[in-house]
């Protein structure tokens, strides 16, 4: 059967208005998952380790005996990776030490100055006490997210990582078990969804309360970290993953139409796009897709994901693709072009940026470097990837001499009398010299 992926044209009359139809996605989930996310954290909330006991056998269809049944201990992820074989083993090993080099990059540090009047301005940085991590496993397996999200909260020094993670039928993955050892992940608990949101964010008597949560996870994570949000810190919302691709034809057809299939194998809500001005590209890609889709696996997930939110799209020059680019503000963005580098300056919107064809998304996925969690439908627009920085918190540090006071302090009472605030005018002014302190 012929893969019907849509082809657009920037040319078209009707393109705007295809391109808001095919990017559309609704970043609210829908009332009932809201409601059931909703009913999830407040039965958390309220009956703590018996509801999470209790959900675990509803949803993921295995029964702890207790709540201590949930945790996941050192011992058990180190026996894991133990049992792994050593080609496993090296590769969680060499990604995490790749992982780790980008990150310590980020670290930020400290810093201060003495303004005119001998007053020390400056910025304290302070790791997170506690950071949690979620990480999916309903449908699948991902122990690259147990590193990408763990070792840049360990390079910035939270105080602890606690991991989260569903077991479906009270299967625990090796894999993930591995990583989480690798990672230096000293305890995780075996419960997802929208409970585990909870347990991270509000805390029962096993799972301990966090300051932050971070890791993608499925429409009910997603709606219950957007409603624990303020309780407990949240990375972002994420959503179905995405790739778009510019390609001049210079990058081998059967690679992109592997890199496209590899965002789509997710599931069938993912999106993975192609421009290019070259009408030729689009249809050598478009044949290469279809002699390779019957070898995949997971070539349904595939059919219904690029024919449900997929396209090739013709622009009329290189310069339209890097502004439709902009526009749509992907997750992962490939330049699988002869000069990348003439496109880098005006590319402004997107989570990651893959150069040249030597450097597909999936590469990303697992070990070039940088975390894989990424801001989603567009939100690359004002997001960031995660990073070291989303583990550390900053303080502002105001240090005012004698003079700087005076100083700071005129201009604040000035401004505290025209907002109305006389008691914050009268604080400033029992600092400034020569003003009437009893007034």
């Amino acid at each position: 059967m012929t893969l019907n992926v849509r082809r657009l044209s920037t040319a078209d009359p009707g393109f705007d208005a295809a391109l808001d139809e095919l990017l559309y996605w609704e970043v609210g989930e829908d009332d009932e998952v809201n409601r059931i996310a909703g009913e999830i954290i407040r039965d958390v909330r309220r009956r703590g380790d018996e509801a999470l006991v209790e959900l675990t056998a509803r949803l993921d269809r295995w029964q702890p005996s207790a709540a201590s049944d949930l945790l996941i201990d050192a011992g058990a992820f180190r026996a894991a990776f133990e049992s792994l074989g050593d080609a496993e083993r090296d590769a969680l090993e060499q990604a995490a030490a790749r992982i780790e080099a980008y990150h310590r990059h980020q670290l930020d540090a400290d810093w201060s100055f003495t303004d005119e009047h001998g007053s020390v301005l400056g910025q304290r940085v302070q790791p997170l006490d506690r950071a949690g991590l979620y990480v999916p496993g309903g449908q699948a397996a991902y122990p690259s997210t147990v590193l990408m999200t763990a070792i840049p909260a360990r390079v910035a020094g939270v105080g602890e990582v606690v991991m989260t993670v569903p077991t479906p039928d009270g299967v625990r993955n090796p894999l993930v078990m591995a990583a989480a050892h690798v990672a230096g992940i000293e305890r995780g608990f075996a419960v997802g969804g929208a409970q585990a949101v909870a347990a991270l964010a509000f805390g029962t008597a096993t799972v301990p309360r966090v300051d932050k949560i971070v890791g993608p996870g499925g429409a009910f994570v997603a709606a219950a970290k957007r409603q624990g949000f303020g309780a407990v810190g949240i990375d972002i919302i994420a959503g179905p993953s995405e790739v778009l691709i510019i390609a001049d034809g210079s990058a081998p057809a059967d690679w992109l139409a592997l890199d496209l299939f590899s965002q789509a194998e997710h599931d069938a809500a993912a999106q993975a796009i192609l421009l290019s001005p070259d009408a030729d590209v689009l249809s050598a890609v478009a044949r290469a897709m279809n002699e390779a889709l019957p070898q995949r696996p997971r070539a349904d997930t595939i059919r219904r994901s690029l024919e449900g939110r997929g396209a090739l799209i013709q622009t009329r020059d290189m310069a339209e693709a890097v502004a439709i680019a902009n526009r749509i503000a992907p997750e992962h963005l490939e330049l699988a072009v002869a000069d990348p580098d003439a496109l880098m300056d005006g590319i402004r919107h997107a989570g990651a940026i893959f150069v040249g064809a030597h450097s597909p998304e999936v590469m990303g996925d697992y070990a070039a470097g940088p975390s894989h969690v990424l801001p989603t439908f567009g939100t690359a627009r004002f997001s960031s990837p995660l990073g070291v920085y989303d583990f550390q918190k900053r303080s502002s540090v105001i240090r005012l001499s004698p003079a700087g006071a005076e100083a700071v302090g005129r201009t604040s009472a000035t401004l505290a009398h025209g907002e109305g605030l006389e008691a914050h005018a009268r604080a400033a002014e029992v600092r400034i010299r020569g003003v009437d302190h009893n007034h």
